[in-house]
């Protein structure tokens, strides 16, 4: 399939480049909690472990598919007066020291309202390259994509095990990677994953060269060698959300530079 070309801003780093040394391993955290001195303090920490691109949560109000964890967080974020014009700053500010592709995960109207094209340049301007809207359908992604993509933010696709006869062709038009959600429900923690994502892995590999990257309940070190063995990488949320808020400001970049360092520990043994 054909697709628009796309162009890279300069502080820009290409959402590939997260998966070219082998296996991604990809935190999400939750931009401002507790506040944003200490998000970026961690995302430092998670880079120096390991972490190959890194996933922040713009806060919404109403965070559809999250979990209680990452809804809490967005809720103690918002109330500490988090802004999206703050996080852009944050982002920047970061993107002068590291070099790994950053993506926004967050909702449809908060891109919306802020205004497409306005969100994009943003983007850019702070070196962001990917976006993640989990309540935009496949079929009305158009809207946020093309002029997106006109500032070198690549929109990108989820397939569920729902997806079904769908998975082919979200696959066939994905940019950046595919982040397959390992089971139905909201995002947190799991003891297990059943889903046979092996399978949707093989359809989506028949159909795109783009990575693939699994998400939604990796938690154990073991779970994310288990998913990035059948994919590309593995993305992990809840479990550093928690971890975050448990530790306090003060503590949380190195906790959370000893959790992405046994997480990613196994992934570089794998080809």
């Amino acid at each position: 399939m054909n697709k628009t070309p796309l162009q890279y801003g300069e502080r820009q780093v290409p959402i590939a480049q997260g998966f070219a040394n082998g296996k991604a391993f990809i935190p999400f955290i939750t931009a401002g909690d507790p506040d944003l001195e200490t998000t970026a303090n961690v995302v430092r920490s998670a880079v120096n472990a390991g972490a190959t691109l890194i996933e922040f949560g713009i806060p919404f109000s109403d965070p559809m598919a999250e979990g209680p964890v990452i809804q809490a967080a967005s809720e103690r974020s918002l109330k500490a007066g988090t802004t999206t014009d703050k996080i852009f700053d944050m982002v920047s500010g970061l993107r002068d020291e590291l070099d790994v592709p950053f993506a926004f995960m967050t909702y449809a109207n908060l891109v919306f309202s802020y205004g497409i094209k306005k969100f994009g340049r943003r983007c850019r301007d702070a070196g962001v390259s990917g976006l993640i809207l989990p309540d935009v359908p496949f079929e009305e992604k158009t809207e946020f994509e093309s002029p997106l993509l006109e500032f070198g933010v690549e929109l990108i696709p989820l397939i569920a095990p729902s997806s079904e006869d769908r998975i082919a062709t979200i696959a066939q038009s994905a940019r950046g990677f595919v982040y397959l959600v390992s089971s139905l429900g909201v995002t947190g923690e799991r003891s297990e994953i059943t889903t046979d994502l092996a399978s949707i892995v093989d359809i989506i590999r028949k159909n795109t060269h783009v990575p693939v990257a699994v998400g939604f309940g990796i938690s154990a070190p073991e779970q994310a060698s288990t998913m990035a063995s059948i994919s590309d990488g593995a993305i992990v949320g809840s479990a550093i959300v928690r971890l975050i808020h448990e530790s306090g400001a003060e503590k949380a970049p190195q906790a959370v530079k000893e959790y992405v360092a046994s997480m990613t520990r196994d992934l570089q043994t794998l080809e």
